[in-house]
């Protein structure tokens, strides 16, 4: 993954939200985990991505072979961060609603 760019959008994302959320020790928690999580889920996903790229430059060779194939098509670690790629997700969707109601509760007390 080419941190620069994703990893500076992250911090300015997260730093953002955290001017709308309350100066609370749960909010600095909140944004803590989403800032893990897209950091983990970017990385997962370029993992990802790498695996399919590996696949068609198997493709692309000028001799494919039955055991290029087989050596392309057994990569048990890309099925294992797919999983957990959907498991960021899943904690992500929980961690963004949390944050959106602690938004709301800034917003009321205002």
């Amino acid at each position: 993954m080419q941190l620069g760019k994703p990893v500076d959008a992250i911090r300015e994302s997260v730093d953002r939200l955290e001017a709308l959320l309350p100066s609370r020790e749960d909010s600095a928690v909140v944004l803590d985990f989403i800032e893990d999580d897209l950091r983990e889920g970017l990385d997962a996903i370029s993992e990802v991505e790498a695996h399919f790229t590996d696949i068609l430059d198997t493709l692309r060779a000028d001799k494919v072979t039955p055991i290029g194939l087989l050596d392309a098509a057994e990569d048990f670690r890309v099925l294992n961060r797919i999983e957990y790629l959907m498991v960021v997700v899943a904690q992500l969707r929980r961690r963004l609603s949390q944050a959106a109601g602690k938004m709301r509760e800034k917003s009321s007390r205002r």
